[in-house]
C-alpha cells in the first residue's frame, strides 16, 4: 500500500510517496504473544498455562505480585498479564498499580481473575488500572475471547509507532537534530505531570492528556518536510525572506493535519497534533507566529511544547552554535516568563529541572 502527500511552501512543492508506515510495524503482533500469569495457586497456574500454550501463546508464570514485577523485567516483550486478585505479599490490585506506575515503553494489557462481582469492587479494579476481568471459575472460551480483545487493543499501538515514524521521516531531512524528538516527548510529559498536580489544571490535564501530548509532540516540526533544503539545511542565519519561508512549516503542518481531521473528525490525537504543530512558535505576549496568538488563546499543549522545544534547542550543539549549559538555558527560559512563555509552564519547568537533566542524559545525541 502506498500514499502520496503534497506539501506546499513558498517557491517549493514537494511530493512525498512512501509505503504506508502503519503496515511496516504490525509485524510484532503476528508474532507469538507472550502472556504472564500471576497466581499463588500452582494448580491454577498449570491449568491456565496449559490452556494458553495449546492456543499458541508463550506463557510465563509467577506466584505473587513481587515475582510478577520481576518477571516483567526479565521478559520486557511480554504485553499481557493475567493476575489473580487474591494473593499473598502483593495482591492483584497492588500489582496492577505497581505495573501502571512504571515507565514502560509499551502498554501492558492487564486482566484480573476474580470472584469479586460487586460494582464497587469492579470500580476498584478499574481504578487500579485493570483493563478487563474474568470471573472465577472461568470459562476457557471466555478467557481466550478476552485475550483476543486485548490483542486488538495492543495492536492500536502501531498507530503510535506510525506517528513517531512519520515524525522521524520529516526530521531525517535535518541531520543535526539527533534525539531531539525523544527528548521533547519526555520533557512534555514531565511538564504536563507537574501541571496536572496544580488545581488550576486538574480539570484539563489528566492521564489521557499526558499520554496524548507524549504521543503527538514529536509531530511539532513535521511541516518542515515542505521547506526547501537550501533553507532548512542552511548552516548560517536565515535572511528575512528565508525566515518567512521557514515559518510556514507551522501552517504546512496545520493544513495537512486539518485534512486528516476532515476525514476523521473527532480523533483526539489529530486535534492535539495540529494544535502543537501550528502553535508551538506562538509567544505568550502575542509576538510569535504564525497567528500572533496571545496567552490563553494559545492551546495549552502548544505552550508546553514551546518550553520543551526551546530548552532542547538551547542545550543541544548545532553547526552554528555550541550547547548551552542547563543553568544558562534555565536563565533564558526564566527571562522569557510572561513574554515568550506561559508563566505556569515556566514554573513547572523550574520544578522539574532535575528530570530534564536526567532526560538529557538518557537521550544523548550520537
Amino acid at each position: 500500500m502506498e500514499f502520496a502527500v503534497d506539501f506546499f511552501s513558498v517557491g517549493a512543492k514537494i511530493r512525498v510517496r512512501c509505503l504506508s508506515i502503519a503496515t511496516l510495524f504490525v509485524g510484532p503482533f503476528f508474532a507469538i504473544m507472550q502472556v504472564l500469569i500471576v497466581d499463588d495457586s500452582k494448580i491454577a497456574l498449570i491449568t491456565l498455562k496449559g490452556l494458553l500454550t495449546e492456543n499458541g501463546y508463550e506463557v510465563f508464570t509467577a506466584t505473587n505480585g513481587e515475582e510478577g514485577l520481576a518477571a516483567l523485567e526479565r521478559y520486557p516483550s511480554c504485553r499481557v498479564v493475567i493476575s489473580d486478585w487474591e494473593m499473598p505479599e502483593m495482591n492483584g490490585i497492588e500489582f496492577c498499580k505497581a505495573v501502571r506506575a512504571q515507565d514502560r515503553p509499551g502498554y501492558i494489557y492487564f486482566l484480573l481473575l476474580t470472584s469479586h462481582g460487586q460494582v464497587d469492587e469492579m470500580v476498584l479494579g478499574l481504578s487500579a488500572g485493570a483493563d478487563d476481568f474474568v470471573a472465577k471459575p472461568y470459562n476457557p472460551a471466555e478467557v481466550l475471547a478476552r485475550l483476543r480483545a486485548g490483542e486488538r487493543i495492543l495492536a492500536l499501538e502501531t498507530r503510535d509507532v506510525a506517528i513517531f515514524a512519520l515524525a522521524k521521516l520529516a526530521e531525517s531531512r535535518d541531520n543535526d537534530t539527533g534525539a531531539h524528538l525523544e527528548r521533547v516527548q519526555y520533557y512534555c510529559r514531565a511538564l504536563s505531570r507537574n501541571l496536572a498536580a496544580q488545581e488550576k489544571f486538574s480539570n484539563i490535564i489528566d492521564s489521557e492528556y499526558i499520554r496524548l501530548i507524549f504521543q503527538t509532540s514529536p509531530l511539532h516540526d513535521i511541516g518542515k518536510v515542505g521547506i526547501p533544503d537550501a533553507i532548512l539545511l542552511k548552516p548560517g542565519r536565515l535572511d528575512p525572506h528565508e525566515f518567512e519561508i521557514m515559518k510556514s512549516h507551522t501552517t504546512i503542518a496545520a493544513d495537512t493535519l486539518d485534512a486528516a481531521l476532515a476525514k476523521f473528525p473527532g480523533v483526539a490525537f489529530l486535534k492535539m497534533a495540529k494544535d502543537i504543530a501550528e502553535t508551538h512558535h506562538e509567544r505568550y505576549d502575542g509576538t510569535g507566529y504564525p497567528h500572533g496568538l496571545k496567552e490563553g488563546a494559545i492551546p495549552l499543549c502548544g505552550r508546553i511544547v514551546a518550553v520543551a522545544d526551546v530548552y532542547d534547542a538551547l542545550v543541544s550543539k548545532r553547526v552554528y552554535k555550541d550547547a548551552f549549559t542547563h543553568d544558562s538555558a534555565q536563565a533564558i527560559i526564566e527571562e522569557g516568563r510572561g513574554k515568550h512563555f506561559d508563566p505556569n509552564v515556566v514554573d513547572a519547568f523550574l520544578a522539574v529541572g532535575d528530570e530534564f537533566l536526567d532526560i538529557r542524559q538518557r537521550f544523548v545525541d550520537v
